[in-house]
């Protein structure tokens, strides 16, 4: 796929996700499961598009793929607080950071999974994974609504979601990583 597609994809993404919000964000499961990762898949066709480009100038700040990683972290982690996703619903402005951020995110993955090796992928990895089963978990076992928009059980069924997402990306980072895994053993 040429950088120009990527830009059209990810364009197209960008611009659905805004007229479809109150589609995507009236059930509390979609806007954390679709919503996101769309956004995140367009902001890595950004990081795509715009490698050729740019790549020199963010290999020089992204080192190791740390500060990609680390902005996609904080991020995620923000955005999954009940209060900011309540508050993304509910304020314009921070819908648009919202959108911001997780396109920033996805743009800066792209590069960071280039850039970093294994252990630090790993590390990563493994702390989305944790933190999205986490959250998964308290929102499943909150008596109570968090989130003052979606009822409780919206809640629990993004929580589900969220511990199924976490098993889901792991399994996947592991498949993906498992041909370079093994390839040393191969040369030896």
């Amino acid at each position: 796929m040429g950088a120009r597609a990527a830009v059209i994809i990810a364009a197209a993404i960008g611009v659905f996700i805004p007229w479809q919000g109150d589609w995507l964000e009236r059930d509390m499961a979609q806007h954390m499961l679709i919503e996101f990762p769309l956004l995140l898949f367009a902001g890595a066709f950004i990081g795509y598009a715009l490698d050729e480009r740019f790549g020199a100038t963010v290999e020089r700040f992204n080192r190791m793929g740390l500060v990609g990683f680390a902005f996609a972290a904080a991020t995620l982690s923000y955005w999954m607080i009940p209060a900011a996703l309540d508050n993304s619903v509910l304020i314009g402005s921070v819908a648009a950071a919202k959108y911001i951020t997780l396109l920033l995110s996805g743009a800066l993955l792209w590069s960071s999974f280039r850039l970093a090796p294994l252990a630090v992928q790993a590390f990563f990895v493994g702390s989305f994974v944790l933190m999205a089963a986490t959250f998964g978990c308290i929102y499943q076992s909150a008596p109570q609504r968090l989130c003052l928009n979606y009822l409780l059980d919206a809640q629990q069924l993004a929580g589900q979601g969220l511990v199924a997402a976490a098993v889901i990306v792991g399994a996947a980072w592991c498949v993906s990583i498992a041909g370079a895994v093994s390839e040393p053993d191969a040369a030896a």
